[in-house]
């Protein structure tokens, strides 16, 4: 555990121990959430849409439950213009 301290600015240096921890180098964006009165920083992954893609693979498939709400809602169009 490593004790930092604030800069006039407000900055902060993340321990080099830490930052080959949690694979932090120049340029990585990380998300600061304060909860209660910590802040807890969480490294983003370089890209987004590759690291969450598949994530929801596990479970219903809200794409299939949009196509068949879709096609209840063209069969009741379809009865009405009948």
């Amino acid at each position: 555990m490593s004790v930092v301290t604030t800069s006039s600015r407000g900055q902060i240096v993340i321990p080099r121990d830490v930052r080959r921890q949690l694979n932090i180098g120049p340029g990585k964006k990380i998300l600061i959430r304060a909860e209660g009165d910590r802040a807890i920083l969480f490294p983003l992954p370089d890209d987004p849409v590759d690291h969450f893609c598949g994530i929801f693979q596990k479970g219903s498939s809200l794409t299939k439950a949009l196509l068949a709400e879709r096609r209840k809602e063209r069969a009741r169009e379809a009865k009405k213009v009948a």
